[in-house]
């Protein structure tokens, strides 16, 4: 949620909440213990057919055990909302464009570009579209999260953040929990991961402001001779030509999702196309990122083969890398049917999000899997020439354009009525807000800057109608290869890499999701480099990539299988992307798994130390250069470069080689300042990301490229020796201001550190006494950008702190499932003070994980608190 939203939503109650702590701190277990939830004894739970038991450990991590599938998912509803209702319910206030009903007038920006794009329209449909039995899940899943509302029908027994907000909105009323409510969440996994659109936008900007030299330069191709893709040419080759007329387009066959359909396209939204592309961001910026935002968003996965393991069956790792917040993104839990058969088929464990049943990353009795996002260009923008009767250009003709009515109702204010207006690509969101209506001006066709004016509109995958709900549940009951594939199946959005293990020994890579086949309207460039004319039908989306077509590998030779949002193949068939990640990272994984393999047979803390490790591989490039720069003579330029020579490329929060470390990043900073900020918008500042490196590294070959130069340095035209120089200058003169003046003192974790802030009431701008509630940290983080441990920051914000990171590590041992291991972000509770609110936050910092139960007598050996649901 944007931060001026949020700053206007908790000053109007800072005064009572200081207030409210005041009193907590007098009442103890009063106010800030009413919410807890009871976790001994026994409750009724109505609607139940039997007991269901369950039982706690001292991470708060919760074991359900019931004889029926229905019984299972009421439970966790249940639980859920014990542990995480005011998440939940600020999740589906966000998606249904219904925040204004929550916080205000301020969520009405907010609300209006989520009624615009749809995502609660889209869910209610797919609802009828999902298999019975998934209906059933999830209905038995709202009837638990609603029997914990009956039971608590204050929202102070819910939630202290009501306790908060009620002092601004007092009139604010729980509603009950509905199935809508859980599959809109869906929409916003898909919207946060959702591909290349920034990129698109990006260029679309840059068009007329750099020479198409320039432009290029930003954008290198991958460097498949350097770091390899996901697959390689013996483990897939590309099927036979893609078309838009077998399967998959039926929707049969991906998801159910329809293909796209004439002027009732339940397309999507964002936008605009122009000089003023500057202004569309302010509508996207009103949009929140509930799983994270910027670079820094992706995953590790990989696994590994018996073949190379102690055990002689597979390991499996995975991390995902999310958005940094109090609560984190992930809740663990296991789900066992007593009695595991055809009509209760569940006996996993693994992490799941508030609000949705089943398990999204994990294991079970047969099989492990985890995701990383595969990164699909799955948006596109059109160019939309409308005329005055309210008609969108057709080839030579016109055709209506869509148009609804919508009411966002506020909190003690007055409703406000939106128009969205809506062509067969998507919703224009240029009508959301008044600086986007002038979206569109000098917009670029095939890639070339133009004099006229266009309403912009894009289509989006999340916007189809599909059935990624079922692929839930069939991962979670899978036993095999087939069933797993089978699953993937309907795994349409958002586009995972799923990488799979099972105890046969078995394991195995798909590439699942809804992947759009059209044709570029840019020559020369890829599809979706470049935003669409929208009149000409060539555009459109022909239908979906067909599921057999989706690259896939079952017990590569190697038996290794590296996903980190790297390139999926080296072909271009299918077309998936021409943004996937440079490769760093996954190189540096597979590098690393090579080289333990070599030593000896792999095991659980291998795969731990390669979750943790901390080393630039690009740092070997940059530093040739930065040392062969003449510095000022002087000890006090001369000392940080020579640190540099010493430096072992590690990226430690404290010690030794942190002090190297933080100068290299300061360093990398600057260089990118000096090199980029003078011609790029502040709001497409160089990261530092993986694209970043290869960029730099091309133009250290290229001493005189015309982005060396400094245009802020009047008749003054810099190459690369001055830069490097000056970067080298501006970083110790900036690491002496803001730490010390010796070079030994300084460490990476003391400006690379990361807050665990709260989603509402956790900002900047809010008093110390309100954030002491409901945030944690910050903490010295190690890592960075495009390293395995992958806590990013951004390099052009001025600032070091951590954006995203690991938002969990597991590693499953597929030979004794007990000796699993997971670890969380911040904790599995998400209310203020409790226990578990922050209790893994250490040990996830420090690459620690705990034991994870899975078998019955593990989990009764380690659980703490027994709780006892009847009917």
């Amino acid at each position: 949620m944007p931060r001026s939203v949020l700053r206007r939503v908790v000053v109007p109650v800072i005064a009572a909440l200081i207030l409210v702590l005041v009193a907590a701190a007098v009442l103890g277990v009063g106010l800030t213990r009413r919410s807890f939830p009871q976790v001994d004894g026994e409750l009724t739970l109505a609607g139940l057919s039997g007991e269901v038991e369950v039982l706690r450990d001292a991470q708060g991590v919760t074991h359900i055990y019931a004889d029926t599938s229905e019984d299972l998912f009421m439970a966790q509803g249940f639980t859920a909302a014990q542990d995480r209702f005011f998440q939940m319910d600020l999740r589906r206030h966000v998606t249904a464009g219904r925040l204004a009903e929550l916080v205000g007038e301020p969520g009405v920006e907010t609300d209006t570009v989520i009624r615009t794009m749809g995502w609660r329209r889209v869910a209610e449909q797919e609802l009828t579209m999902l298999d019975p039995q998934t209906r059933r899940y999830l209905a038995a899943y709202t009837a638990g999260v609603n029997g914990y509302l009956e039971q608590n029908a204050s929202p102070s027994q819910v939630s202290l953040e009501y306790v908060v907000l009620g002092q601004s909105v007092p009139d604010y009323r729980i509603e009950p929990w509905t199935d809508v409510d859980s599959l809109a969440w869906l929409k916003a996994m898909a919207w946060d991961l959702r591909g290349n659109y920034a990129d698109e936008l990006a260029r679309a900007r840059l068009v007329g402001e750099v020479s198409r030299a320039q432009l290029g330069a930003l954008y290198p191709d991958y460097p498949y001779d350097e770091h390899a893709p996901i697959l390689s040419e013996d483990e897939w080759k590309p099927a036979a030509p893609q078309t838009g007329g077998d399967e998959g387009d039926s929707g049969d066959d991906r998801g159910g999702a329809a293909p796209p359909r004439g002027s009732q396209y339940s397309g999507s939204a964002e936008v605009a196309g122009s000089g003023v592309y500057t202004d569309t961001l302010a509508a996207l910026d009103a949009v929140p990122n509930l799983l994270g935002e910027g670079a820094g968003i992706g995953s590790n996965s990989w696994v590994v083969s018996g073949e190379h393991t102690e055990s002689g069956l597979p390991l499996l790792a995975n991390d995902p890398h999310l958005g940094i917040a109090q609560p984190g993104v992930w809740m663990q839990i296991g789900l066992h049917c007593r009695e595991v058969s055809e009509a209760c088929p569940f006996d996993v464990t693994g992490f799941s999000f508030a609000g949705f049943p089943g398990i999204i990353i994990g294991h079970n009795t047969d099989i492990a899997w985890g995701l990383t996002n595969l990164d699909p260009d799955v948006t596109d923008f059109y160019l939309e020439e409308v005329n005055d009767q309210g008609q969108v250009r057709r080839g030579n003709a016109w055709e209506p354009v869509q148009q609804r009515i919508e009411t966002i109702k506020v909190a003690g204010g007055q409703d406000v009525s939106i128009t969205v207006r809506e062509t067969r690509h998507g919703p224009i969101l240029s009508d959301v807000l008044d600086p986007v209506r002038k979206a569109g001006q000098t917009a670029p066709i095939n890639g070339v800057e133009t004099l006229s004016t266009y309403d912009v509109s894009m289509a989006w995958t999340g916007l189809q109608r599909t059935r990624t709900a079922d692929a839930v549940f069939l991962l979670n009951s899978a036993h095999d290869w087939d069933s797993f594939r089978d699953a993937a199946r309907q795994f349409a959005v958002p586009s995972q890499n799923l990488i799979y293990a099972d105890t046969q020994g078995n394991i195995g890579y798909q590439a699942p999701g809804l992947v759009p086949i059209r044709e570029s309207s840019t020559n020369g460039q890829p599809p979706g480099f470049f935003p669409a004319q929208g009149w000409l039908p060539a555009y459109d989306w022909k239908g979906w990539v067909p599921f057999s077509q989706m690259p896939s590998t079952f017990n590569p030779a190697d038996g290794v299988i590296v996903t980190a949002n790297q390139a999926v193949t080296e072909s271009n068939t299918p077309f998936l992307t021409s943004e996937s990640d440079r490769g760093f990272r996954s190189q540096r994984i597979a590098d690393l798994i090579a080289q333990k393999s070599a030593e000896g047979p792999l095991t659980t803390a291998d795969m731990h130390e390669i979750q943790g490790d901390t080393h630039n591989a690009f740092a070997d490039v940059l530093i040739e250069a930065l040392l062969e720069i003449d510095v000022p003579s002087s000890d006090f330029y001369r000392q940080p470069q020579q640190m540099l020579a010493d430096w072992d490329r590690t990226a430690p929060a404290d010690g030794e080689q942190s002090a190297a470390a933080m100068y290299y990043y300061a360093v990398w900073a600057n260089i990118l300042d000096l090199t980029f900020e003078d011609e790029l918008p502040a709001d497409l500042a160089a990261d530092g990301n993986s694209r970043w490196m290869l960029v730099v590294e091309d133009l250290l070959d290229s001493p005189e490229d015309v982005w060396w130069d400094d245009r802020r340095t009047a008749g003054v035209v810099e190459t690369r020796d001055e830069i490097l120089r000056q970067a080298m200058i501006n970083a110790r003169l900036d690491l002496t201001q803001r730490i010390a003046k010796d070079p030994t003192e300084w460490q990476w974790g003391s400006l690379h550190n990361m807050p665990l802030r709260h989603e509402v009431l956790g900002g900047d701008s809010v008093p110390d006494a309100l954030r002491w509630a409901f945030n944690d940290g910050p903490y010295p983080a190690p890592g960075g950008s495009s390293l395995v441990n992958a806590f990013n920051w951004e390099a052009g914000s001025g600032s070091y702190r951590v954006t995203s990171g690991p938002s969990m590590r597991m590693v499953v041992d597929l030979a004794d499932l007990d000796a699993s291991t997971w670890v969380n972000q911040s904790g599995n509770s998400g209310h203020a003070f409790h226990p578990n609110y922050n209790d893994q936050t250490q040990a996830w910092l420090a690459n620690e994980s705990y034991p994870w139960s899975f078998s019955r007598e593990a989990v009764v050996e380690s659980a703490e608190h027994t709780l006892t649901l009847t009917p």
